[in-house]
């Protein structure tokens, strides 16, 4: 059997993501994935059937409003 990665060109990239997939997508690890998703920071999957898909579009809002780096403000007494 092909594997799915075979069956789509590269320039097609899945709609529905495994967790490890989703988690790989956004580049954390599947448990930093899981907090992500209990926060509501990550979408909560979608059941097909037997399988747990994460929508890859619903991924990608949601990692758009993760503010960017942390700010720190700038201490007076540095300078």
């Amino acid at each position: 059997m092909a594997q799915r990665a075979d069956i789509l060109p590269i320039s097609l990239p899945p709609r529905g993501l495994s967790r490890t997939e989703a988690a790989a997508y956004i580049g954390v690890s599947v448990s930093l994935f899981d907090m992500l998703v209990e926060d509501g920071r990550m979408p909560t999957p979608k059941r097909i059937n037997s399988r747990t898909v994460w929508d890859r579009k619903q991924v990608d809002e949601a990692f758009e409003l993760i503010p960017d780096g942390v700010t720190r403000e700038c201490n007076p007494w540095d300078h």
